[in-house]
């Protein structure tokens, strides 16, 4: 027997992420066949980050945002295990806002009821052996670190606050490479190369960013 509406499960929006300016080497990684099975994402393009939780009514979300802004571009669809996650984007800022405002209407949630990031882990690893090169080459799933240069990794959660991160660790720092983004699952993680200036000017502004983000304890 179908429950009516009354009687649905409330969908809790548990991350509500706004990536304004997509920079070259996130919107590449975002646009590669394990991310982005829709439509890709290019350079300079906006994109909104939904994590909804139970899992499968991200199908809500995605049918409230295409239904209201039919020109925005769906370029990830998932049902993990516990969460659903959408990622939508477009050229236009107003109508990746317009399809935002849809799923918040939509699904009875604020922006500002999203989980706020917690940074669970980060360090910077000086000088990078060829050994640790090579492992870390073969895991990644953006561009390649190279021996010699330092590596910053950063752990939070929820998970997909690692695409804001990693975006804006390139806003600022553009030399830097993007070896790996991991930001679905139970804690997002970011392997960024570069000089040690580079990676710690990165670092220290994620950690300004997502120290700003609001949004409800854990």
């Amino acid at each position: 027997m179908v429950a009516p509406e009354t009687e649905r499960i409330r969908t809790q929006i548990r991350v509500y992420l706004l990536v304004e300016d997509l920079q070259r080497q996130f919107a590449a990684y975002l646009g590669t066949p394990t991310r982005a099975r829709g439509y890709p994402p290019y350079e300079g393009e906006h994109a909104l980050i939904v994590e909804v939780s139970p899992a499968l009514a991200i199908e809500r979300v995605i049918d409230l945002a295409l239904r209201a802004v039919p020109g925005v571009q769906p370029g990830i669809l998932y049902v993990e295990r516990q969460f659903g996650v959408l990622e939508i984007h477009s050229a236009s800022l107003d109508e990746v806002r317009r399809a935002g405002e849809a799923i918040l209407a939509g699904t009875g949630n604020r922006a500002e009821d999203q989980l706020r990031p917690r940074v669970l882990f980060h360090d910077i690893i000086t000088d990078i052996t060829d050994q640790h090169a090579v492992i870390l080459n073969r895991n990644r799933q953006a561009s390649m670190i190279l021996p010699g240069q330092s590596l910053l990794v950063y752990e939070m959660t929820p998970a997909l606050f690692a695409a804001v991160a990693a975006n804006e660790a390139e806003r600022v720092a553009p030399g830097l490479t993007v070896v790996d983004v991991q930001m679905i699952g139970a804690a997002g993680r970011l392997y960024i190369g570069g000089s040690t200036d580079e990676v710690t000017v990165a670092r220290d502004h994620i950690t300004t960013v997502l120290s700003a983000i609001e949004g409800q304890e854990h």
